[in-house]
């Protein structure tokens, strides 16, 4: 498993912290040169520092997944600095405001749709157009079990995670004679900085979303990013336009 990626490259986004900060950290330590993105700078360059120091290989760039140069601008630099690109993992997000869809307010809707979602798509498509020239690649999106079915009280966070899987099944059956896959993991409540934050608010709520999952625990984040180096690596390369729960079963119930 140490050398599963020797040669290969992993750019990831939102990898400051959470599910993304495990992600780049596993794919380092099996063998892969990473790019660290995010727009936490001294949090990045520090998971940067992290693998350099373990005997990986890694870099970070800067980026706003809602801004379409600052994107194209990544993809670039990974493959100027790297000459390649074998995986993309478009993880970068953000939550959205508790409250009822008729009290919403448009100007969260709209910056949570940017991140979760138009960031998506932006990240999707620079990364796209590099592999169609490559002939290879492989793509996983990070959605969430909210992309999967409704999320009360949370409209914005729940509509963008849908609109991800959306992204990744039309990429998927557009590229799939291409030798490019795209797959999304669905995550339930994950101990991350993001999670927890939302744990602080929402109170003694916190104990139901527990209860309400069949295993009776959250996820953590090395569970998921398993998940995303396990679609991204060749043991999955018959897999496709998959949006792949982690929930301790709870959409099954």
């Amino acid at each position: 498993m140490q050398n599963q990626f020797e040669g290969k490259v992993a750019l990831v986004t939102g990898a400051a912290s959470g599910l993304g900060k495990a992600t780049a950290i596993m794919f380092a330590a099996r063998g892969a040169k990473v790019v660290v993105s995010d727009m936490s700078i001294e949090a990045g360059e520090q998971v940067v520092a992290d693998i350099n120091a373990k005997g990986g290989e890694a870099i970070f760039v800067a980026c706003n997944v809602t801004k379409e140069e600052e994107v194209n601008a990544l993809v670039s630099k990974t493959v100027a600095h790297f000459g390649r690109l074998d995986y993309g993992i478009n993880n970068a997000g953000i939550g959205g405001l508790w409250t009822q869809t008729h009290k919403y307010p448009t100007d969260n809707f709209e910056q949570v749709m940017a991140v979760n979602s138009t960031g998506v798509f932006f990240c999707m498509r620079a990364e796209i157009q590099q592999m169609l020239a490559q002939g290879f690649g492989s793509i996983v999106n990070v959605s969430s079990v909210s992309g999967l079915v409704g999320f009360p009280n949370n409209l914005a966070y729940a509509t963008s995670k849908h609109a991800v899987i959306g992204l990744t099944k039309t990429a998927a059956l557009e590229y799939a004679k291409k030798g490019i896959r795209v797959n999304a993991v669905c995550p339930v409540f994950t101990i991350t900085p993001l999670v927890e934050g939302m744990f602080e608010f929402i109170g003694d709520f916190k104990d139901k979303l527990e209860a309400s999952i069949p295993m009776k625990r959250f996820g953590q984040p090395d569970e998921v990013a398993e998940t995303i180096v396990w679609l991204s690596s060749d043991a999955a390369s018959f897999i496709t336009g998959h949006a792949m729960p982690i929930d301790g079963g709870m959409v099954a119930s």
